[in-house]
């Protein structure tokens, strides 16, 4: 095995105490993303190292594009820690690239080693010019860009880099529930989420017959893209129907929409706890729409003392839409098939509501039996990138 993919750490590297559990937690998620391929993965504190065969690379790399934690990859050469080695695998290497002017630099973590940094650049730059014809050094905009990491047992050089998802792993945070309905910005919330380490349980609120299957499948799908940068996400589907009905019959039109994120508020506090989760999480963007003002957040927001993460509440749609399309989740989002939340849209819906008149219309609604009965009668479904075949009758 002459290569390796050789993987740098990023944002991991700031930490200091905790760096080996973060580290840890990298590990073991690349070797359950990788646990059907044939791979031997190694790690220190610095760098990770992943043997593979080479007709298995591309779907390789499509898996380590999905992981949290990856600051940047390379696919490096192996060579043996030798100054005379290293130059004759170099210049093989260079052989082979169509380049003009070139760059070295050279990182010794051997400290060992006999040559300084300083000193293998201008070595290994004139043993290639003395082998390449027609080529330059250029310090500030060459062509290729050498990297040569001189380590104890063996070296690695490379040139190509391959941007990771960056964050942190997924899981070195706790549990959070992601309001997750069919439209562009809760995927994408989801996604800011579990890059910073947080692994998600995944809520569905539908109200059948006035919300379609097609709905549900979409979310469905939905669930199964975001999974592609974890193990597996837990889709918990709340028949919302009974309580939205009752809302729109008691209440206000106006504050219908108002009272009836309140109430999922409560079901999701009542699922976080559940399911062990410490913070629910949304797609709310402020100022978007009526129940996204700072008012409305903050009469919603009332319901619960459980921490409500906003990932995308300070970007707007057009910075949504472009992580959606990154993500590949944005041609699922923009399918016509409505949600709960905007299949009753009020006419004018009220954009500062007042806590006061909210409770004064929940009186009338005997909701604390109907939240009881939605948090006990969850349907969940385990969604990883490839469904259980038992759940294939709901796509």
């Amino acid at each position: 095995m002459d290569k390796v993919i050789l993987i740098k750490y990023g944002e991991l590297t700031t930490k200091k105490q905790n760096r080996n559990f973060f580290v840890n937690t990298l590990y073991n998620n690349i070797k359950n993303k990788l646990k059907n391929y044939d791979v031997k993965i190694k790690k220190d504190i610095s760098r990770m190292y992943i043997e593979f065969k080479d007709e298995e690379l591309d779907d390789i790399k499509d898996v380590i594009n999905h992981i949290f934690g990856i600051h940047m990859y390379h696919i490096a050469t192996i060579v043996d820690t030798n100054i005379d080695t290293i130059k004759e695998k170099l210049l093989e290497m260079m052989k082979s690239e169509d380049f003009k002017t070139f760059k070295i630099e050279t990182k010794r973590s051997d400290k060992s080693f006999p040559y300084r940094s300083t000193e293998i650049n201008p070595m290994l730059g004139s043993y290639l010019l003395k082998n390449i014809e027609n080529i330059k050094v250029d310090v500030h905009n060459p062509d290729i860009l050498v990297n040569v990491e001189v380590r104890e047992y063996h070296s690695y050089i490379y040139t190509k880099g391959y941007k990771g998802c960056g964050g942190y792993p997924t899981g070195v945070q706790n549990k959070a529930m992601l309001m997750l309905s069919g439209g562009i910005d809760s995927p994408v919330a989801g996604y800011l989420a579990m890059k910073r380490g947080i692994k998600l349980d995944a809520v569905y609120f539908e109200a059948i017959p006035h919300t379609s299957i097609e709905a549900r499948n979409k979310v469905i799908e939905l669930t199964k893209k975001l999974s592609k940068y974890t193990d597996s996400i837990n889709l918990h589907i709340v028949n919302f129907t009974k309580i939205q009905e009752e809302i729109y019959k008691k209440a206000n039109p106006n504050y219908c929409i108002t009272i009836m994120r309140r109430m999922m508020y409560r079901i999701m506090e009542k699922l976080a706890i559940k399911n062990h989760a410490l913070a629910i999480v949304n797609g709310e963007s402020v100022g978007q729409v009526a129940s996204q003002t700072l008012t409305s957040m903050n009469v919603i927001n009332s319901v619960t003392n459980m921490p409500v993460i906003r990932p995308v509440a300070c970007l707007d749609k057009l910075e949504i839409m472009e992580i959606a399309r990154k993500i590949n989740t944005y041609e699922t989002s923009i399918l016509p098939y409505e949600d709960c939340c905007t299949v009753f849209v009020p006419k004018h819906p009220v954009i500062n509501p007042k806590l006061e008149d909210a409770l004064k219309m929940e009186e009338r609604i005997d909701y604390e039996q109907m939240i009881n009965e939605a948090v006990e009668n969850v349907y969940t479904i385990k969604v990883s990138d490839s469904i259980d075949e038992k759940f294939k009758n709901l796509l």
